[in-house]
């Protein structure tokens, strides 16, 4: 992907847009947790996203995006599938599978970005430590979102608090910057050095997204060219929240 790796520092009118679109992003996931259970289609979950997105006159960074352009306003990951899994009517939900579901709102100009991952029912302690351990490893990375840290501080946190757990992240895909453009810089890997990489300074906006996977830090591309999965057809997990430099406390932009 060409991403344009020009960091954008927000002013304070900017942060509440993104703020603003960060609150329409998290009733999209709020809608999902809502669906989620067996018997449902990621297609449905697809239409459901987008009638939040009209209600609010939004649209979606997704949708169109890059080449093959993307054909849905979410992306809907299921068990295996570690990001960018393209909602399908045939693919209906089962009892036991978990599914990250990835969406974004483009409001006034700005985009917000985040992610969840969800059980379907009653599911497997593999995967329910799993999901933990995702969301864990994303608050500890948006813990080091303060000025005076650096890029490296939140991938350390990221890859420490994953394969302390006998986890493994992804290293083909990162957190990034987001603001006008859902890809901005910095690239923010999910495993890196502390102390290293680009200072964070007030007004710098970053998606962080810890990827995980039970089995192995590898992965392949499925036929559709957007489907990302394990290598080893391991479960996956993937959190996500657009989150702020500020003076002082990270700001979520990506909370109701």
């Amino acid at each position: 992907m060409n991403w344009d790796r020009q960091i954008h520092i927000k002013s304070p009118d900017e942060l509440k847009i993104m703020r603003q679109a960060g609150r329409i992003n998290a009733e999209i996931l709020a809608t999902m947790k809502n669906m989620i259970q067996p018997g449902v289609s990621t297609a449905d979950l697809n239409a459901a996203a987008e009638e939040v997105l009209k209600k609010h006159g939004c649209y979606s960074p997704f949708k169109g995006y890059s080449q093959p352009p993307y054909p849905a306003s979410i992306c809907t990951s299921v068990n295996e599938e570690l990001v960018h899994g393209i909602p399908s009517k045939k693919r209906i939900l089962r009892e036991g599978d978990i599914i990250s579901v990835d969406c974004g709102t483009v409001f006034e100009g700005f985009v917000a970005d985040s992610a969840m991952t969800f059980a379907v029912g009653k599911i497997s302690p593999e995967a329910k430590r799993l999901m933990e351990i995702t969301e864990g490893a994303l608050a500890a990375a948006i813990d080091k979102m303060r000025a005076g840290n650096r890029t490296g501080d939140i991938s350390a946190a990221i890859q420490n608090y994953v394969e302390s757990r006998g986890l493994h992240v992804t290293r083909e895909y990162t957190s990034h910057g987001v603001g006008r453009q859902m890809h901005e810089g910095p690239q923010v890997p999910n495993y890196g050095t502390a102390g290293t990489g680009m200072p964070l300074r007030p007004g710098m906006t970053i998606a962080i997204e810890p990827m995980v996977m039970v089995g192995t830090h590898e992965t392949r591309t499925l036929r559709d060219q957007w489907t990302v999965v394990s290598a080893d057809n391991s479960l996956t997990a993937h959190f996500e929240h657009s989150v702020a430099v500020t003076e002082g406390e990270p700001l979520i932009l990506t909370v109701p």
